[in-house]
């Protein structure tokens, strides 16, 4: 098995490519160890490196971030390995996703309010969630306020905690969202 690895915009997270589905559901995001525990062999595995932070997986791809404190050369190869015994042993990637996955909505929208978050959804599918994957990251709707016009996002994967992730919400995001959706005023990342 060969798995390639790319640098992402973070330079805390790097890319993993097995040549193989991930999760095919979508994406799934663990932020330690505990959170992994029996819900993900492989989130699990890669979690007990030391100086591991967090475990993002897409559809054909898993991006890790690392703390600061330690350099990629020391703790890519028992990431690699963890990625390898995991496929080749036939593991399941995950196998209790319930509560990780998409952050829940928790607000409804009625009339105008729908049809523009429908909208803002609908480019973000097409347009923006395409393009982060491609660096190991995600970017959902989070909220969308229909008297101020702002619009949240939340940023997971190689995206969350990026130091380009302001730029990439105000220069891209915000401008093409305001061009397609003039009720949006500002995007603003979801805490």
């Amino acid at each position: 098995m060969f798995i390639q690895t790319e640098a992402t915009p973070n330079p805390a997270t790097l890319k993993f490519l097995p040549g193989r589905e991930v999760y095919p559901a979508g994406s799934i995001e663990f932020h330690g160890l505990a959170e992994a525990e029996g819900r993900s062999p492989l989130a699990e595995s890669i979690l007990k490196v030391a100086g591991v932070r967090r475990v993002f997986f897409g559809p054909d791809f898993v991006t890790v971030t690392k703390d600061d404190a330690v350099d990629w050369p020391h703790i890519k190869p028992s990431i690699l390995g963890a990625i390898m015994d995991c496929f080749t042993a036939g593991r399941p990637v995950v196998t209790d996703a319930a509560g990780l996955g998409a952050p829940e909505e928790t607000r409804t929208y009625d009339g105008d309010a729908a049809e523009i978050v429908a909208q803002i959804k609908e480019l973000l599918d097409t347009r923006v969630r395409p393009a982060v994957a491609q660096d190991g990251g995600d970017i959902l709707f989070s909220d969308f306020d229909p008297e101020s016009g702002v619009v949240k996002l939340h940023m997971r994967g190689a995206c969350a905690g990026c130091p380009s992730s302001t730029m990439t919400l105000k220069a891209g995001i915000e401008n093409m969202l305001r061009h397609y959706v003039p009720e949006v005023t500002r995007v603003e990342q979801a805490l």
